[in-house]
């Protein structure tokens, strides 16, 4: 068991603790279900639907928006990094004097426009949604009381960027609500100096990121906690464990809420609800914990960049491929967006989220509410993704090639005539098929001209009663 408060700081720590977390409105008392350790936090069932879900989007959106350069780490590789690039970006464009902080009025989001975001959102198949509540910046999107001045009511837009957001995505949608959250922050004072003392005091987390923690919880209740940037600062400097419980005792969303595994340095794939391990994480095959591929459609950067060029951007065949492989492998996809400084959606972004919506309404039944299959994928056909549905007996072969022959062979699945039935979604009638020895089958595809085909980019066949 790793300490929650570090010596020195005796029984302050947990005082302090005790006032900033409100209790969660409740009708009676509950004792508590899990203790503030590793073992039993992480014994904790994760909530049924985030498996269910699938399939998130991301959104990365803060004042690193506005020189939308490079990267959402625009500030770090400008000031403290020095890169040229980043450096002759700034002298290029902007007067000598200029700071980092003077982006923040910039930051307007003057055409953010929430109900239309939840639209398209509800357009592309996706089942939650997480916003950058703060990133590395400090600057958070609602008027953080722990924030002054820094904040999106104080500076820039003048509003609650996170209420809006989770007003729409409720009032409008089916989607979970969802917020991510950096502990840390690449320039703040107390936190550089909690750094130089080799983390052996705690004046950021109890003044900071710990109060802001427990108000985003408590004014927004997300159903969805990411957290992310431990500064490479242990768990017990954050008072992680600490949190969770809380979280998971107390809180308003107690009972429907699901974390991620970034609390602290070393906790990464290895503690908290579902993996993440790394970005961009898609191992490729099964693992035995719940994870999350969360991936960006711009594959070089998480926040909007105006230097960004079309090859820039993943195509609409390779997210279908990143989710298909990612669901069968036991995963959730999670898709990052980066709007503008102004609060819109660049149009290859809603493109791509539409036309992943478009695919998931024929194929969605493949995806949502699968379970991994015995096999992840066919060891003779490539780029064949298997997932099931045990209680109806369905196993989902999911092809991103259509034959030129109109003939797939599946190496993997067991048939038996008269019992085994097969179906193209989109398609509905019967297909013919061929049983092959030992295992396997040849499924006879129907004949479909462009214009008749259920969908593009990938289809999926419905094996009834196979083995």
């Amino acid at each position: 068991m790793r300490p929650q408060a570090l010596p020195g700081l005796g029984l302050v720590l947990p005082l302090l603790l005790l006032l900033l977390s409100p209790p969660a409105p409740s009708t009676a008392p509950r004792a508590p279900r899990f203790d503030p350790t590793w073992e039993s936090l992480d014994a904790r069932p994760l909530p049924a639907w985030f498996d269910r879900a699938k399939f998130g989007i991301f959104i990365h959106w803060g004042v690193f928006s506005v020189p939308s350069f490079g990267s959402e780490w625009f500030w770090w590789y400008w000031q403290e990094k020095k890169i040229p690039t980043y450096v002759e970006f700034m002298k290029n464009n902007y007067a000598p004097n200029f700071k980092y902080e003077d982006f923040g009025p910039l930051f307007t989001a003057k055409f953010f426009n929430a109900s239309h975001w939840a639209d398209i959102f509800q357009a592309s198949g996706a089942k939650y949604v997480v916003l950058t509540s703060k990133h590395h910046e400090g600057f958070t999107l609602w008027g953080s009381e722990y924030s002054w001045n820094w904040n999106a009511v104080d500076e820039g837009p003048k509003r609650d960027l996170v209420k809006e957001l989770e007003v729409a995505i409720r009032n409008r949608t089916d989607l979970r609500f969802g917020l991510y959250y950096s502990l840390f922050e690449w320039f703040h004072p107390l936190f550089l100096e909690d750094k130089s003392r080799s983390f052996q005091q705690q004046q950021f987390p109890v003044s900071k990121m710990l109060p802001e923690l427990y108000e985003l919880v408590n004014k927004y209740q997300p159903e969805i906690l990411w957290s992310d940037g431990d500064g490479d600062a242990p768990d017990y400097y954050w008072n992680s464990t600490a949190f969770l419980a809380w979280l998971y005792n107390k809180s308003p969303v107690r009972d429907t809420v699901v974390t991620n595994d970034r609390w602290g340095y070393g906790t990464i794939c290895k503690h908290g609800g579902y993996y993440t391990c790394s970005d961009r994480y898609n191992p490729g095959h099964l693992l035995p914990h719940k994870w999350e591929n969360c991936m960006t459609i711009d594959k070089f950067s998480w926040g909007y960049r105006r230097d960004a060029g079309i090859n820039d951007y993943l195509t609409i065949e390779e997210l279908v491929k990143q989710l298909v492989e990612t669901v069968s492998c036991g995963g959730n996809l999670l898709m990052n967006i980066g709007p503008t400084h102004d609060g819109t959606i660049s149009v290859i972004f809603e493109e791509r989220l539409r036309q992943i919506g478009t695919w998931l309404k024929v194929n969605g039944e493949a995806i949502y509410e699968t379970h991994p299959w015995r096999f992840q994928s066919d060891d003779v056909t490539p780029n064949v993704w298997y997932t099931s549905k045990r209680k109806q007996k369905l196993v989902y072969a999911i092809f991103l090639e259509w034959p030129t022959s109109g003939r797939l062979f599946l190496s993997q699945p067991i048939a038996t005539l008269g019992v085994t039935k097969i179906k193209l979604l989109g398609h509905g009638q019967p297909l013919n098929w061929t049983s092959l020895k030992p295992n396997g089958l040849v499924v006879e595809l129907p004949h479909l001209t462009s214009h008749q085909m259920p969908c593009k980019w990938g289809w999926a066949l419905a094996l009834t009663n196979v083995i």
